[in-house]
């Protein structure tokens, strides 16, 4: 839980700043570079839920 906490808070940190970033410079490459993060940081998100869900899921079976 500790990992995903982490990684959340480096994503936040990577899109609100690249997100400063374009609204300071106006540089469109900064907005899609947020939207791409933000796309990644989604796809980690549900791989880190599912695997939750099928440990809880198998451990009965155990």
């Amino acid at each position: 839980m500790l990992i995903l906490r982490l990684f959340a808070l480096l994503a936040v940190l990577g899109i609100a700043g690249s997100i400063l970033l374009w609204l300071v410079t106006g540089d469109p490459r900064f907005k899609a570079w947020a939207w791409r993060a933000f796309r990644i940081a989604l796809v980690v998100l549900f791989v880190f839920l599912a695997l939750f869900a099928l440990e809880r899921v198998l451990a009965p079976l155990a």
